[in-house]
């Protein structure tokens, strides 16, 4: 074999996902997701000064969990100590002194996802057809390889022959992973997880370092990224935007390191939640060389300029990006957005899979990416 495809699919977990983000709760979504967040970074503090101890009740109420252990959304886990006093006046304050007074957390609550859904996204791997595949916002490995082992064996494809997933960052369980066919066999794989800088821990999920060797010979790295989410602080996003600078930041350096080592065929793939003119990507793009597979002249745009929902060039955030050596040898690529749902009023309609009657069977909301190389030339 002498070609390979390479793709990136974002299939917004497999089998369950938190339920505030879900198809109808899209409101709620912001404030409880960055409640979330943040609560679980300020118990992270060795001590809960009083100041901290009243965001935290902030938080608390923001997922409805000042009065029970349990809402809607979210559920406050103490595995050891006390944390919360709940008074018979309605009061509840903070008791725990600091985080080496108790053990929990909070975690959102997860509901099972349509099986049509999981049909779809399985569809989409199928018709994609890489041979190499980023995959962003897997719930686990082991849920994963289940998905590839019984999933696609379902819509009439062969499982793929190399699972890879290492557990990130995110409390959500959102991870990022590669699926690997047809004799492309992972060789060395490297984790980031615990990258930091003079800000602290770098990435929101990793970016996972995968070396794999190709059935023509040559051996192509991966960097899979789930770069930091739009959208759940303050309006503007300023904190995510500081926060996928410093990734971007490091993925150059990490692509710059590779290539000192004299590694010339690197891909980094993933959702990478901005456009490629944005100041946050800057130096992905300006620090390194890599080119967008879309640039090239036989890439397929498949009705729309964008990968995330039905927004155009604005929603371009999913991402195949190649070094000068790879991409030269590049033959095109393309969007797959078969199994990204499309409202009645969308105009520019793109097709998608039949049995697809309602949002909620859509695959994800971000439609796959790919590149097609060829080692011979």
């Amino acid at each position: 074999m002498s070609t390979t495809r390479i793709g990136s699919f974002n299939v917004e977990n497999m089998f369950e996902r938190p339920k505030v983000m879900g198809r109808n709760a899209t409101k709620h979504a912001a404030p409880i997701l960055a409640a979330h967040a943040r609560f679980n970074e300020l118990i992270a503090a060795e001590t809960y000064l009083p100041e901290v101890k009243e965001e935290l009740k902030e938080h608390l109420a923001t997922l409805e969990l000042l009065r029970s252990d349990r809402s809607k959304y979210a559920i406050l886990r103490r595995i050891r100590g006390r944390f919360l006093a709940r008074h018979r006046t309605g009061e509840t304050s903070v008791v725990a002194s600091g985080r080496e007074s108790w053990v929990g957390w909070v975690e959102l609550t997860t509901e099972p996802i349509s099986e049509l859904a999981t049909r779809h996204t399985a569809q989409v791997m199928r018709d994609v057809g890489a041979h190499v595949l980023g995959v962003v916002e897997a719930e686990s490995r082991e849920l994963l390889h289940m998905f590839s082992a019984s999933m696609l064996k379902h819509v009439g494809w062969t499982p793929y022959e190399e699972v890879h997933l290492i557990d990130g960052n995110d409390e959500r369980g959102i991870n990022v992973g590669l699926l690997t066919r047809d004799e492309h066999q992972v060789i060395t794989i490297r984790t980031h997880v615990y990258a930091k800088d003079s800000s602290g821990v770098i990435f929101s999920r990793d970016c996972a370092e995968y070396h794999v060797r190709t059935p023509a010979g040559p051996e192509v790295v991966l960097l899979v990224n789930h770069l930091k989410s739009k959208g759940y602080g303050a309006p503007g996003d300023p904190i995510g935007a500081r926060r996928r600078f410093r990734q971007s930041v490091r993925i150059a350096r990490i692509v710059n390191r590779l290539r000192d080592e004299g590694h010339e065929h690197i891909a980094v793939v993933g959702d990478l939640n901005d456009t490629a003119d944005s100041e946050a990507l800057r130096p992905l793009f300006q620090r390194t060389g890599l080119r967008d597979i879309s640039e090239h002249e036989n890439f397929d745009w498949d009705h729309r300029m964008g990968t995330y929902r039905g927004v155009n060039e604005k929603g371009k955030i999913d991402y195949v990006l190649l070094t000068p050596e790879l991409f030269a040898k590049a033959t095109g690529g393309g969007i797959f957005r078969k199994g990204v749902w499309r409202g009645p009023r969308t105009k520019n309609r793109w097709d998608v899979y039949e049995t697809m009657t309602n949002e909620v069977h859509a695959a994800s909301d971000h439609a796959a990416i790919y590149a097609d190389i060829d080692w011979t030339l």
